[in-house]
């Protein structure tokens, strides 16, 4: 298991710890092929905050969330949790330390049920059993893993579909899978990636509703990519704004939607 280091002034390579917060973005630039597709971005969430990070397609958004999880690595800047630079670890001790993510597109298993979902979530997270022997089910839960499983499935709600396979269910309770899924390996902060991605009105509001409650009941950090403006407004508390790789607006959500840029650069206002 990965550990941090004792001494709380420093982060995991033995350089000073920055700003005390849960999740801390200092002056992140990313480029691609000599194309910047972040430029200077600061960005912060701190524990048991919701806080909305929208933009057009390609401002971004993705690029930042993968900064922040490790799947890529900025040019410049650096990325705190808790305190810790993280900039120099790779997925799995960022996930250790309590960062989870969903993805837009779903990335569920056919053929295996909501129950094996979670607990292969759960193995994950304790690396016990191997994978292949969870894929075909020829490991028996124990006692405490099922009694994990039994806790997030009635946590979303999903107890009524627990032993179906994952696509006979309607994308909105599949999005709800994927979200316990991430939930199962106890995130403090949770990255969300176009959760309400293909869903129609009331299966929207129907997640905004769940997740407003698991992020209170669980005091989770929550940074949330979303297009519904609506689903955004009901949720968080702080919202950034991404355009061209530039955070253009921040601060409380009411005020940011009315800022005249981002209605120009988002909601296609003149």
């Amino acid at each position: 298991m990965f550990e941090v280091q004792e001494d709380p002034r420093t982060s995991v390579d033995g350089s000073m710890r920055g700003p005390i917060g849960l999740l801390e973005v200092n002056d992140v630039t990313k480029h691609f092929s000599g194309i910047s597709a972040l430029t200077d971005i600061n960005l912060s969430v701190q524990q048991g905050e919701m806080v909305g990070l929208i933009g057009p397609n390609g401002a971004g958004k993705t690029t930042l969330f993968n900064c922040i999880n490790g799947s890529l690595r900025p040019e410049i800047g650096d990325v705190y949790f808790d305190g810790i630079n993280i900039s120099s670890l790779p997925i799995h001790k960022r996930a250790q330390l309590g960062i989870g993510r969903t993805f837009q597109r779903l990335e569920l298993f056919a053929g295996m049920t909501v129950r094996e979902h979670f607990m292969v979530a759960e193995r994950r997270r304790n690396g016990t059993g191997r994978l292949w022997k969870d894929l075909l089910n020829r490991s028996a839960p124990t006692e405490a893993e099922s009694e994990l499983v039994n806790q997030m499935l009635a946590l979303l709600e999903l107890e009524s579909e627990a032993d179906r396979p994952v696509e006979s269910l309607s994308l909105g309770r599949c999005r709800l899978v994927e979200i316990g899924r991430a939930l199962m390996v106890q995130p403090r902060l949770l990255l969300l990636d176009e959760p309400s991605s293909g869903l129609d009105v009331k299966e929207t509001a129907a997640l905004a509703m769940r997740l407003r409650s698991v992020q209170k009941l669980r005091n989770l950090a929550v940074l949330l990519v979303e297009h519904d403006v609506e689903m955004v407004q009901s949720l968080v508390t702080r919202l950034y704004v991404l355009d061209f790789g530039t955070v253009i607006a921040s601060g409380e959500t009411e005020y940011v939607l009315g800022d005249a840029n981002v209605r120009r650069a988002y909601l296609g206002d003149m």
